[in-house]
């Protein structure tokens, strides 16, 4: 999940043979040996290393081959047809007077808003501290309710390969849900993108509420990060 984490309690139900016992004891051992926190979630779509540590990205940095400027990108390679119709799907139709510094080896990615979207509520539009770290509680989630996280960037300066968003969660120290959505690549233009991560559905029961800890990432192929916050949420019986 993005923003909040699943967590899921059950019963077991101990009647039957003896062989139907052995396997509900085989199970439980396998399941406490897995996850000894005794939390468990179902996966999101854009849960897709959500058992590996963020350091891992770090070791796992893509050589890219030497930076280009825009305008360089523009201008190299002009006889070779494919390469030029790739570069006008992806640039589509420039303005280089809208876009930065055409001269920069470096492109520049501002994230401008998140909000939280829920069906039958108004968005919780969530201002961006500039040093990433928020006073207090960021938000509420009202436990069992549906929403999904919208956010807007733009890109200046420079092409940005392989932007992605990560989002790891912590409970009382532990750490229970870590995300990773590849956003794609992007090129620099006037107006901002716009993502909406897949829908979620908040965790519910007394185990599910309370405060947790979060940092949110935005990173690209060079791993160089554009924005990190650091935040804490609460998940309670009602949104206020």
């Amino acid at each position: 999940m993005s923003l909040a984490v699943g967590l899921v309690s059950s019963s077991k139900n101990m009647g039957g043979d003896d062989s139907e016992a052995s396997e509900t004891i085989r199970d439980e051992s396998k399941t406490a040996e897995e996850n000894p926190t005794g939390l468990n979630r179902k996966m999101s779509d854009g849960s897709l290393c959500a058992t590996e540590d963020e350091d891992d990205d770090e070791e796992r940095k893509i050589e890219l081959g030497p930076q280009c400027t825009l305008k360089e990108q523009l201008e190299k390679d002009k006889d070779d047809e494919s390469l030029r119709r790739w570069k006008e799907q992806l640039l589509g139709s420039v303005d280089l007077n809208a876009v930065g510094d055409v001269e920069s080896l470096e492109a520049e990615v501002k994230i401008m808003s998140l909000a939280i979207k829920s069906p039958g509520r108004a968005d919780i539009v969530l201002a961006i501290p500039e040093n990433g770290k928020p006073r207090g509680l960021w938000f509420t989630l009202k436990e069992g309710s549906k929403y999904h996280l919208q956010f807007t960037f733009q890109v200046s300066n420079n092409i940005v390969s392989g932007l992605k968003y990560t989002n790891t969660v912590w409970k009382t120290g532990v750490k229970v849900d870590s995300t990773k959505e590849m956003l794609g690549t992007f090129s620099p233009q006037g107006e901002p993108y716009t993502h909406e991560m897949p829908e979620e559905t908040t965790p519910s029961g007394m185990f599910a509420r309370g405060t947790y800890s979060a940092k949110s990432k935005f990173v690209d192929d060079d791993n160089k990060c554009y924005l990190e916050i650091n935040y804490t949420f609460d998940i309670r019986r009602d949104w206020h």
